[in-house]
This record gives C-alpha cells, sequence and structure tokens, in this order.
C-alpha cells in the first residue's frame, strides 16, 4: 500500500496505530525479558509478573511523553454505560526543588480514583467511598490529543474496596475466561492440543449513528437535554425511496469520515467500512474483528472520536437508538464469534466431518444458551432508548429466535432425527467417524428481522442499541453460552468415562438438544403478525420494555448462572439491576420534564400568537365584506389542536407527579399527538424548532 495520508509523515502502515502502545512500541522501549513476559500476559493469558511493572511504567512513560503527553489516566468503564478517567502528572518533586517525570510500576497496576459519585446499586455505603482501577494488560495504553497537550491513558478495570466489580470490564473479562474455559474442556474431547492455550470470543460492532447541523441541535432543548426529538412532525420524504442507502456520500460528510478514519487508525481502531445508511443523516461504521475485550474498548472510544470530530465540520453526532420518531433508528450489531485453542474460528463450517463436529457442537450450544436464558439475554439491550427501536423495522422485535438459514437448519432436522448424513445444495458428501457433513461456507443468507442470526461465521446480535456498551451483551453471552458447553462436557466426559464412543455420544447429546431447544429457531419474517402468535405457541417471551427485562435478572436460575461460573455474584447482579432501573426511570422523568417545558414554553406561545393573528385577520376582512368561512376552519383547527395540547401539558405535569414512569410515557406521546399537529399548521418561520425535513437532509 503505497498511498499517503497527509500529515502522517508515511504510509498508511506507519500511520496506523501510532498512539497505541502497541507489541510493536513495547518491544521497541522494553527489555527482552520484559517484553516475552508481557506478550505472554496478553497473548497466552499469564498472570502478571509484577516484577516487571516498574520497567513497563517507565517504558509507558518514555513512550508517552514522546508523543507529547503530561498526564496519564486510568481509563475505565463504570456502570453509567460512558467511560471515566481522572488525569495526573507525571510531574514529581525531586531532592532540589525541581521536578522529574516519573510513572512507577505502582501506579499502572493500580489506581485509586475515589469515584464515589458512580452508580453502585448498594455496593458501596457513602462512606465507603474507594473505588480502585486494575490495569487491564490485554487491552493497550493509548495517547489521547488534548488542545495543548495529551494524555495516556490506561485500559482498566474498576472495583470496590471489597473486590466487587464496579464496571463492565471485570464482569467482561470473567465471562471471558468462563467461556475459554468450556471451550478448551470441548476442544480436549475432540483431541485437540489445549497445553498452554486459550479460547476466546471475537467481536465487530457495526455501529449506526446520526449527523446533524450544529445549529439544528443547538436549537432544540430536546435533543441538548434527551438525544432524541421528543417533537417533530415526519416530512413528506424521509427514507421511503431508499436513495440515501449505500449512496454518494456528500462532500461534508466524506471529509468527516476520512478524518474519523484517521483519527481511529493512530489509535488502532481497525475501522474498515464506512456508507449512508438507510435514514437521510444516518451512516455506519463497521471494524475488522478483533479479540473481545479489546473490540469493546474500542467501540467505547469509536463513540467519543465520533462526537469529537463531528464538531470540528460543525456536525453533532446523534448516538440515541430513535433520534427521530418514524423513521430508522441505530443499532450496533453485535458480530460474535469463537476462536479455539487451535486458532480457528468455530463457527466456520470445516472442510470435514471433524470440523462439522465442533461447528455444529457451538450451533447446538447456542441454541440451548438462548433458548434457556433468552430473558437475561434481552435484559442485557434493555435501555429506554432502545425500547424506541426493537420491533420497528429497523431492529428485531424483543422476542429472541434464532435464524441459521434453511441448509443449516436442515441438517439441524437430521440431527434431531438421529443424525446428519447431506447438506442441502451440495451433490457430494463427506462421511467420516462422526457421520456429519461437508458443508460449504456460506450456508446462509442474512435475515434482517432476526435478533441473533448466523451470517457465515459468526452471530449477528442486532438487538445491541447504537449508544450501548457492547460489553453487557457480550457477559450474558460469553455465560450462556459457556455453561451450555458445560454442560455438553459434563454429559461427554461422563460417557467417554464409562467405556462410549465419542462420536457417538456426542451425536446423542446434539439430538437431546435439538429435540428440547429447536423451538428457539426461526427462518422466517420477525416482523409479523403471524410469527408473535407462532412465537407465544412456542413459549417464548416477549419482553417488550425495559422494565419487563429487567425482571429477568432477579430469576433464580439467572443468579444461579452467574455465581456458578463466578461472572457475577448476586451481591453485584442485583446492584445492576438497581442501577439499570434507576437509569430508566430518571431516562423518563427527564424526558418527560423537557417535554413539558417545550411544550409550555415554545409551542403553546406561538400556537396563541398565531391564532391571534388568524382572528384579527378574520375581523379585518369580514369587514371588507370578504367570505371567511375556510380561514374560520383553519382558526377552529388551531384552537382545537390548541387545546388537545394545553389538555396533554396538564396530563403530563401530573404524570411527572406521579412518579410513574408507564403514566409518563403515555402522556409524551398523547402530547406529541397535538404538538406534532400544530407544526403543520403554523408558519415554518414562527415555528420555534428545526424540523425533520431541515435536520434530515440539510448538512
Amino acid at each position: 500500500m503505497d498511498e499517503r495520508i497527509e500529515g502522517t509523515g508515511g504510509n498508511v502502515a506507519d500511520f496506523y496505530g501510532e498512539n497505541v502502545f502497541s507489541l510493536k512500541n513495547m518491544k521497541n522501549y522494553l527489555s527482552e525479558n520484559a517484553y516475552k513476559s508481557l506478550l505472554c500476559t496478553i497473548k497466552d493469558g499469564c498472570s502478571i509478573d509484577p516484577g516487571i511493572a516498574d520497567e513497563v511504567a517507565d517504558a509507558m512513560k518514555t513512550w508517552a511523553v514522546e508523543k507529547g503527553a503530561t498526564h496519564f489516566t486510568h481509563w475505565f468503564q463504570p456502570l453509567t454505560g460512558a467511560t471515566a478517567e481522572k488525569h495526573d502528572s507525571f510531574i514529581q518533586p525531586d531532592e532540589e526543588g525541581g521536578v522529574v517525570l516519573k510513572f512507577s510500576g505502582e501506579e499502572l497496576i493500580k489506581g485509586e480514583p475515589d469515584a464515589s459519585s458512580f452508580p453502585s446499586g448498594g455496593l458501596r455505603a457513602t462512606f465507603e467511598a474507594r473505588g480502585y482501577t486494575a490495569w487491564d494488560p490485554t487491552s493497550p495504553a493509548f495517547i489521547k490529543d488534548g488542545g495543548n497537550g495529551s494524555t495516556l491513558c490506561i485500559p482498566t478495570a474498576f472495583y470496590s474496596y471489597h473486590g466487587e466489580a464496579l464496571d463492565k470490564k471485570t464482569p467482561l473479562l470473567r465471562s471471558a475466561a468462563v467461556l475459554s474455559k468450556q471451550v478448551c474442556r470441548l476442544a480436549k474431547l475432540f483431541g485437540i492440543d489445549i497445553q498452554n492455550k486459550k479460547a476466546y470470543a471475537t467481536l465487530g460492532p457495526e455501529q449506526e449513528y446520526f449527523l446533524i447541523d450544529r445549529s439544528f441541535y443547538e436549537a432544540r432543548l430536546d435533543l441538548i437535554q434527551t438525544g432524541r426529538t421528543l417533537f417533530g412532525k415526519a416530512p413528506a420524504k424521509h427514507q421511503q425511496m431508499d436513495d440515501h442507502y449505500f449512496g454518494a456520500i456528500k462532500p461534508r460528510v466524506m471529509a468527516f469520515m476520512d478524518e474519523l478514519d484517521r483519527e481511529l487508525w493512530k489509535l488502532g481502531i481497525p475501522a474498515k467500512t464506512r456508507h449512508n445508511e438507510v435514514c437521510p443523516a444516518q451512516f455506519e461504521l463497521a471494524p475488522v474483528f478483533e479479540e473481545q475485550n479489546l473490540s469493546v474498548d474500542h467501540n467505547m472510544i469509536t463513540m467519543e472520536i465520533l462526537k469529537k470530530v463531528a464538531e470540528r465540520y460543525e456536525f453533532i453526532c446523534l448516538l440515541h437508538e430513535k433520534p427521530f420518531a418514524g423513521v430508522n433508528g441505530s443499532g450496533k450489531h453485535n458480530n460474535w464469534s469463537i476462536t479455539g485453542p487451535d486458532g480457528k474460528n468455530w463457527l466456520t463450517p470445516g472442510d470435514d466431518p471433524h470440523e462439522n463436529a465442533k461447528f455444529l457442537t457451538i450451533i447446538c450450544a447456542l441454541m440451548k444458551a438462548i433458548d434457556t436464558y433468552a430473558g437475561v439475554l434481552r435484559s442485557s439491550v434493555a435501555t429506554a432508548g432502545n425500547d424506541h427501536r426493537l420491533g420497528a423495522n429497523e431492529a428485531p422485535p424483543a422476542i429472541l429466535s434464532i435464524f441459521l438459514g434453511d441448509q443449516l437448519y436442515d441438517v439441524i432436522e437430521q440431527i434431531e432425527k438421529g443424525g446428519a448424513k447431506s447438506s442441502k445444495k451440495t451433490d457430494a458428501i463427506e462421511i467420516g467417524v462422526d457421520s456429519l457433513p461437508t458443508l460449504p461456507r456460506d450456508v446462509t443468507d442474512r435475515n434482517r428481522t432476526s435478533p441473533f442470526a448466523f451470517t457465515g461465521n459468526k452471530f449477528e446480535f442486532r438487538a445491541v442499541g447504537s449508544n450501548q456498551s457492547c460489553a453487557s451483551a457480550n457477559v450474558v453471552l460469553n455465560t450462556i453460552v459457556a455453561d451450555a458447553l458445560c454442560g455438553i462436557c459434563d454429559e461427554l466426559e461422563e460417557k467417554v468415562s464409562s467405556g462410549n464412543d465419542f462420536n457417538e455420544s456426542l451425536q446423542k447429546v446434539l439430538q437431546d438438544i435439538v429435540k428440547k431447544h429447536k423451538k428457539i429457531l426461526f427462518n422466517g419474517d420477525n416482523y409479523t403478525d403471524e410469527w408473535h402468535k407462532e412465537a407465544a405457541k412456542r413459549g417464548l417471551l416477549n419482553l417488550k420494555n425495559t422494565p419487563e427485562a429487567l425482571e429477568s435478572m432477579k430469576d433464580p436460575k439467572v443468579v444461579e448462572l452467574f455465581e456458578k461460573h463466578k461472572v457475577l455474584s448476586k451481591t453485584e447482579l442485583m446492584s445492576r439491576y438497581d442501577i439499570y432501573e434507576k437509569q430508566y426511570d430518571t431516562t423518563i422523568a427527564i424526558e418527560a420534564s423537557v417535554a413539558l417545558t417545550m411544550a409550555k414554553t415554545m409551542i403553546i406561545p406561538v400556537a396563541l400568537e398565531y391564532q391571534s393573528e388568524i382572528a384579527d385577520t378574520i375581523e379585518s376582512i369580514s369587514g371588507c365584506g370578504c367570505k371567511t368561512s375556510a380561514t374560520q376552519e383553519l382558526l377552529k383547527e388551531l384552537c382545537a389542536e390548541t387545546e388537545k395540547a394545553l389538555a396533554g401539558i396538564k396530563k403530563l405535569s401530573k404524570a411527572i407527579d406521579s412518579e410513574k414512569s408507564a403514566d409518563m410515557i403515555k402522556a409524551m406521546d398523547e402530547l406529541r399527538v397535538p404538538v406534532d399537529a400544530l407544526e403543520g399548521l403554523l408558519p415554518a418561520e414562527i415555528w420555534p424548532l428545526p424540523s425533520y425535513a431541515e435536520m434530515l437532509f440539510l448538512m
């Protein structure tokens, strides 16, 4: 690749990752022994050697200072769903009245940001304010550029004085370890060498977002305060023509995207694909797959960089799941797969029966996992924002099901009947010791209506919201799949130790799983009413909103699941239930208050002013003998909609006083109807809010 990027001083390869303390940089700054020790920790999951901490810290500091850094921070992910950081300078006083730049191993490995105001769900009393951060060496440190300097950011876990997880990274790392353990158990049964090796999940989160002109954003209190429009009449043209999707990118947006890619590449984030999405002003960015923990960190950084770069082009980046009613919302497609200790993707159909046996075992494990724990997986994507999106035409419904495609579904049906012998769309089959068929690489189309769809070598969990951390969904995915694999391994190990043939035993185990959990499979259109009725017949959960979904976290079998695998204790799990429930209620209360304020102080005054103007007009032209019947009809309509809005304001005010989220949502929805009707009646020049047409098309 010979292209040169302006300002990089080198080609694209040199530019990529220049602000990351990558393995390449580590090798240049560390001794050979320290480098090998740290490499073992990063690549093979070895424990951190405290003896190299000072050397690593000094190397990081030296590299960071050369990059212009003056401060360092432990960068962590509290339960707010955002990221957090507290900056400390490298400066320390020397013994001669001056200062030196130092960074110790102790400062690298552990920090105490206090952070007592972060939500803890009762994990910490007010007088137990201490929170600690612990270095995560598997996610590289990086430089965050500032206006007049830079900061060394060190990815860390965040936990309480008593050791409870106060963040999203800690349970993600725990769940990743559990998944690795169970995949390696299965690998051993398949005769794969697992000595000093690990398995891991990979992730490629597609990120959808909106861009609107900054001036429009600043004119809308609802966008500033809530991230979404609480009022807004649908324009005559929005996305009906499908002309924005994959269309030519406008020059201003392209300039933004070019700089965005450069900023992400500098941080080692493998941004790969960019394009216009379905709705005008909506776009998507997709990265190359990475190890899951790193990918989650990179996505959190991506959301921050999206907003920062957008402002340089007088845009505002909206990451709310549904910033505009009635048109496409934004998700974050969570593309999840497993890499085994053999270094292969176990969700890639193989070229021989042995490989396909692994593949189909993982498929069956996922069937068991999703069917058994659909409720808690649904809860992992439950937010007030995502409630507006799930079930609409851009997102799957709240009913969780798995799409496999016709060919894989046929194989599953054969397993149910006693063993797969053939594969659709293939003339030749290969019969091996486990009698599983050879499968082509592309065994399925995409199903954009399915919450959990197999797309060739991964599963795409489409229900994650655009503003969410991917960590929560992946903690659940890792844990429930690990639990399913644990059950499979328990059975196989018992059968094999009793002298049974492994391949025959595997066929029987998979057959039992298919018979019990086949109801989770659905290859059709998830949007149809017929599917909702069929899902109810099958006994599948339909948790339509966040309060319903969060209740799944309190299910005793869910508590037992997380405690069994030591991913979350009951106390940690219930703390998250309390936090997410409060976040939901707080979000709704803020939205209701903003809607009330806007309606009372912005909408009603201009509506009354225009009514007065129309009334004066009628009176003046009536004196001239002119007909005013049509004008009077307009006035009547204005008065009627204004009265409805005033009644809606009164109802919303009472709902806010009740502090019941459901009442506030209903009252906001009812108030929006007359307000949007008034937008269609009042002159554009006096309407106090930028319109949907302006925000979606003018950029």
